[in-house]
C-alpha cells in the first residue's frame, strides 16, 4: 500500500441515495477524495470544493468528510505503515477503491473523535458498493478491527518515529538544509492542526480582543478559536483578511509608501497586495491566473482597496521600472505542509527542481522592473534550498547590480531566529512558541530583500 498504488478512475462520489446509512456519503466523498488526489497528484482543497456539489452533503456531513480527508494527508504516513503491517500479502491488486476506504476508516479510527463502530461497519457497506472491493470485504473488516485494538500500539510506534508522516525524500532534504534536530522539529509540527492568522489593517490590539486572539510580535492576529470567517466582527467592514503571520513577513520588508508605484508578481490570492495597497501605495498586482484574479478582486472590493489588476505572464511581462518589486514565486509549497498536508504526498523532488527553474526565470523578469535604487523582494513559501537560499545565490552572481539590504529584527517583532546569516528571512513551523501547540508555529518562508545599486 506505501505510496498508494493509483486506481482506475472513478467518478466523483455520488449524491446520497435514499437508503444510505447516516455518515456514510460523507466517508464516500472522504474516499473519494483521498483517491483522487493521491492518484492524479492535484491539492485536496481544490478537489473537495470540486467534488462537494455533486456529492450533495449537509453542512455537517461536509465538514466531517473535509476533516478525514484531512487527517488522512496529516497522518498518512502512519496509516499506511499501520495498514500496511496487518495486511499479510500487502494489499490486494485490482480491489478498486479498497485502499483510499481504508485509509479514510483509519483515519478515523486512529485520528479523529468517531466511534469505532461506525468507522467500521460504514467502511465495510462502502467496500460492499464496488464489485471490485467487496471481494476483499471481510479482509477490510479483519484489518480494520486489528486497527480498534492495537491502536495504542499504533501510536505509541508513530509518536517515536518523527519522520513516520514525512516522505523520505522530505526528510533528507531537511535534514541536509538544517540538521537532525531541527529536521525533526518540523516533522513533528506538521502533525499539529495549524493556527488561524489574519492580517489586520490597523490596531491588532484592538482586534485580538475583539476576535478573542492573540497579537503577535509581527503584527499579525492569531485567532484562539475556529469560528466562520465570514461571520467573524470585522469580516463584512473588511478591517481584515486572513493570512499566515509568516506570509505576511515579505511585504513588510518592502515598507511601502504611499504613492509609490509597486508591483506584486504572482499576486493572487491577493493577500501582500492588500498589505501594500493599505499602506498607500500604487500597487500593480499581475498574475498569470484569471480565475486567481477574481478572487483577488473580490478580496480588495471587501478591504475596500484599490490596485491595477493585469492577467498575464510575469516572465515576459513588460512596463516601466517600479519602484519596488514583490514576487511570490511559485514553487513546491513544501513550507505549508502543515496547513495543506496533500502537500507532502504531491510534490516529488523533479517537482521542486522544475520549479527552481521557473524562480530563475521569474527574478530576472522581476530584476528588469526595478528600477535604480529600488528594492526587489523575493520569496517562496518553501522549505527547500533549491528554491530559496541557492535561488538568490546564482541571482546575484547573474545580476551584479543588487546586493542585500539584509533584514534587522526590528523589522519582524524582534523574532531574531526567523533571520539568517546573510540577512535573510527563513522562518520554519516549529517557531514562535504559543499557548498550545496548535496556537504555536507558523509557515516555513524563505524571503529576501535586494536593492537594485
Amino acid at each position: 500500500m506505501a505510496g498508494h498504488a493509483p486506481s482506475r478512475r472513478r467518478p466523483p462520489a455520488a449524491t446520497p441515495k435514499r437508503d444510505d446509512a447516516p455518515g456514510l456519503p460523507a466517508r464516500r466523498l472522504a474516499a473519494d477524495v483521498i483517491d483522487e488526489v493521491l492518484r492524479a497528484r492535484v491539492a485536496l482543497d481544490e478537489t473537495i470544493e470540486r467534488m462537494l456539489p455533486e456529492a450533495g452533503l449537509d453542512a455537517a456531513d461536509a465538514g466531517l468528510a473535509r476533516a478525514i480527508a484531512v487527517t488522512a494527508f496529516r497522518r498518512l504516513g502512519t496509516i499506511q505503515q499501520a495498514i500496511d503491517e496487518r495486511l499479510d500479502r500487502g494489499s490486494p491488486r485490482q480491489s478498486g477503491p479498497f485502499e483510499p476506504i481504508l485509509t479514510a476508516a483509519a483515519a478515523q479510527i486512529l485520528f479523529l473523535d468517531v466511534p469505532d463502530h461506525a468507522a467500521v461497519d460504514l467502511a465495510i457497506r462502502h467496500l460492499h458498493e464496488d464489485a471490485r472491493s467487496a471481494r476483499y470485504a471481510s479482509l477490510g473488516n479483519a484489518v480494520l478491527r486489528r486497527l480498534v485494538r492495537e491502536r495504542d500500539a499504533v501510536l505509541a510506534e508513530s509518536r517515536a518515529d518523527a519522520f513516520r508522516d514525512t516522505p523520505d525524500w522530505l526528510a533528507e532534504s531537511w535534514h541536509d538544509a538544517y540538521g537532525a534536530e531541527t529536521a525533526a522539529a518540523i516533522a513533528a509540527s506538521h502533525r499539529e492542526e495549524p493556527p488561524l492568522d489574519i492580517t489586520v489593517k490597523a490596531d491588532p490590539a484592538h482586534w485580538a480582543e475583539a476576535l478573542g486572539g492573540v497579537a503577535l510580535p509581527t503584527g499579525s492576529v492569531r485567532l484562539r478559536e475556529r469560528r466562520a470567517i465570514a461571520e467573524l466582527p470585522g469580516f463584512a467592514e473588511g478591517a481584515w483578511w486572513v493570512q499566515d503571520a509568516a506570509a505576511a513577513l515579505p511585504a513588510r520588508l518592502l515598507a511601502a509608501r504611499p504613492g509609490e508605484r509597486i508591483a506584486d508578481l504572482c499576486a493572487a490570492p491577493g493577500g501582500k497586495t492588500a498589505q501594500l495597497a493599505a499602506a498607500g501605495a500604487e500597487v500593480t498586482a499581475l498574475d498569470r491566473s484569471a480565475p486567481r484574479l477574481r478572487r483577488l478582486k473580490a478580496n480588495l472590493a471587501r478591504l475596500g482597496l484599490t490596485a491595477e489588476v493585469v492577467t498575464a505572464d510575469a516572465a515576459n511581462w513588460k512596463a516601466e521600472p517600479f519602484d519596488a518589486v514583490l514576487l511570490d514565486a511559485p514553487c513546491s509549497a513544501t513550507g505549508t505542509i502543515r496547513r495543506h498536508p496533500d502537500v507532502a504526498w504531491t510534490k516529488t523532488p523533479e517537482d521542486r527542481d522544475r520549479l527552481a527553474g521557473l524562480q530563475a526565470r521569474l527574478l530576472d523578469a522581476a530584476a528588469t522592473l526595478t528600477k535604480p535604487g529600488g528594492r526587489l523582494v523575493y520569496c517562496t513559501c518553501s522549505l527547500e534550498a533549491q528554491e530559496g537560499e541557492a535561488q538568490i545565490t546564482a541571482f546575484l552572481a547573474r545580476h551584479p547590480q543588487f546586493r542585500r539590504g539584509p533584514v534587522e529584527p526590528a523589522e519582524i517583532g524582534g523574532l531574531a531566529e526567523a533571520i539568517d546569516a546573510n540577512g535573510d528571512i527563513r522562518t520554519l513551523p516549529h517557531q514562535l512558541s504559543g499557548e498550545t501547540a496548535r496556537l504555536s508555529g507558523w509557515a516555513g518562508f524563505y524571503a529576501t530583500r535586494l536593492i537594485r545599486l
